[in-house]
């Protein structure tokens, strides 16, 4: 009979599971909104996974209690070691396989992007996290509960930024900066003025704000030198939290992976991902850098896969399998 696992990469808003073998065939893959319990609570995250795990057997074709041999679930929101242990918990107890591992999602971009054993990863997205671990089997992670825990970056923070200085440079409290005209046509505004009003009365919703870290780029690509700095202290950051924990991991000085994930290192702006390689080089010169384009669900899979001490030709079916995930 088929050895059977369950893997889940859950975020803050999509949620992918998938039901395949040791193999690596993917039998099934369905995808739901955000499982993460900072924003839907801990009953939340099971009730949610619970529907995700009955479709998938469903879109496999299989009865919901055929056995599976281990659960990897990968979720935004497991930072501290008291989350990880509740979530552990919580999922265990539905029996939805033998044998149940719970961790941040991290770790699954992580896989996603490397086999080796010493590898550290960024992620830069709507928020920024960095999780790092190494042959012998320490971890290193931050705490990541943002600006309480010290956390700076990402792209709804470059958005926000971008607007405060715009308005800053329009009404002069700030150094003059082309993201001023830049945020005002972007919103088909006159002033940022007037873009900071229509946000207050709610006639452009702050959710637009997020679109503002593309625009951001653009500008810095053409020469807007206050723009450009901003993209430096994301950069600092990303090569700040890369250093720390490779530090952590005695990894600076040895080869090991660095994995850049997320939206807005996803995207490669030149800008922002050239400081970020020459300073991770610069820190740790036997590093490798790697952008991933498979899904970070990939890294859940193949974690599964690994727990069930799988051959490298599972890994190559399970990569190809989902591919276009």
């Amino acid at each position: 009979m088929r050895a059977l696992y369950l893997a889940v990469d859950g975020g803050n808003s999509k949620t992918d599971v998938v039901l395949g073998t040791a193999a690596g065939e993917v039998l099934g893959h369905v995808r739901g909104g955000t499982s993460s319990p900072h924003n839907i609570g801990l009953d939340g995250t099971v009730r949610v996974l619970d529907q995700l795990i009955h479709d998938v057997h469903a879109r496999a074709g299989l009865p919901v209690g055929t056995p599976v041999e281990v659960v990897a679930a990968y979720l935004a929101g497991a930072d501290l070691p008291i989350e990880v242990t509740r979530l552990h918990e919580a999922l265990s107890a539905k029996s939805w396989a033998a044998r149940t591992i719970v961790d941040n999602d991290c770790f699954a971009l992580l896989r996603s992007g490397t086999s080796m054993p010493d590898a550290v990863t960024v992620v830069c997205g709507a928020g920024n996290n960095c999780v790092g671990r190494a042959a012998d089997g320490r971890t290193a992670r931050f705490v990541a509960l943002g600006p309480i825990s010290g956390d700076w970056g990402g792209g709804h923070e470059l958005a926000e930024q971008a607007l405060h200085l715009a308005a800053r440079g329009e009404d002069g409290r700030g150094r003059p900066t082309a993201l001023s005209a830049a945020v005002a046509a972007h919103f088909d505004q006159p002033t940022v003025e007037a873009v900071s009003v229509a946000l207050h009365f709610g006639e452009i919703p702050r959710s637009e704000i997020a679109s503002l870290s593309r625009l951001l780029f653009e500008v810095a690509a053409a020469g807007d030198e206050v723009a450009g700095q901003l993209i430096k202290r994301q950069a600092d950051e990303i090569v700040g939290q890369h250093r720390v924990a490779a530090s952590r991991l005695d990894l600076l000085d040895r080869p090991h992976a660095l994995v850049l994930g997320g939206s807005v290192l996803r995207a490669q702006h030149p800008q922002l991902h050239d400081q970020v390689v020459e300073g991770a080089r610069g820190q740790a010169p036997l590093v490798e850098i790697s952008v991933p384009t498979a899904p970070p669900i990939v890294g859940a899979a193949l974690l599964a896969l690994d727990a069930l001490n799988q051959s490298a030709t599972a890994e190559l079916t399970l990569r190809a399998a989902l591919a276009d995930a």
